[in-house]
């Protein structure tokens, strides 16, 4: 799904929820990598090495797909909305969008643009499948009905991989070009906001969200609290 795609699918759900009364949840989401020591600090030297040329760092100021929601469910709320049904698409051999968030009991649309076949599966535990081997000759759905973080590869191709991140609510949003968030209509209550993002360990904040208006929460994902071993 294109970042245009994603938009109107947002936009198209945030409409879905738009009739309910409710505040609007703002913020910017930054991350951190693990502290560096002296010595660590000291070594980008090695990295100008033949041995490690194409050793890339992550560069956390520039990471994407970051993901927000409240987690919990809500007892007023349809969890996956009037907005039912969402895509992740089959182009140039990558699964476009890479990380697709949606709310349980949402369908999943799997097309395949490629002049090329795939084998679309997951063996995580929220949601285990095997779509099988196809071209353009049909779109597979599939309607995920349990939280929690489905990865999907290809069998076919090895690069391919994507995550369907399964929230318990229709509010979610993924980060824009600037790290900024919004999640609009918000039914006025204490939550738990989550932030998540593949590489790095997800962080929770309490919100208290009024019954008009804006409350902002900025969040920063970081290594620093992993345990040491």
């Amino acid at each position: 799904m294109s970042h245009l795609k994603y938009l109107i699918f947002s936009l198209a759900l945030s409409a879905s929820v738009g009739r309910l009364a409710g505040g609007t949840i703002t913020g910017i989401v930054s991350a951190r990598g693990a502290p560096e020591t002296g010595g660590e600090a000291g070594s980008g030297g090695a990295y100008q090495s033949r041995r490690y040329k194409f050793a890339d760092k992550v560069d956390y100021d520039h990471l994407t797909d970051f993901v927000i929601y409240i987690d919990a469910p809500l007892a007023s709320v349809t969890p996956a909305g009037s907005t039912q049904v969402a895509i992740t698409t089959q182009r140039n051999a990558v699964f476009d969008p890479h990380v697709l968030p949606i709310a349980v009991g949402t369908t999943v649309k799997w097309p395949n643009e490629d002049d090329i076949y795939h084998n679309v599966f997951s063996m995580s535990d929220p949601k285990q499948f095997d779509l099988g081997l196809y071209h353009q000759e049909k779109v597979p759905v599939l309607t995920f009905d349990k939280v929690g973080r489905i990865d999907v590869f290809c069998a076919i191709h090895s690069q391919m991989h994507c995550i369907i991140l399964v929230v318990p609510n229709p509010f979610f949003t993924k980060v824009d070009a600037n790290q900024r968030f919004e999640i609009k209509n918000v039914p006025a209550g204490t939550y738990q906001l989550r932030a998540w993002h593949e590489r790095l360990p997800s962080l929770a904040k309490e919100v208290v969200v009024p019954a008009e208006g804006e409350v902002r929460v900025d969040l920063t994902l970081g290594l620093g609290a992993l345990p040491k071993y």
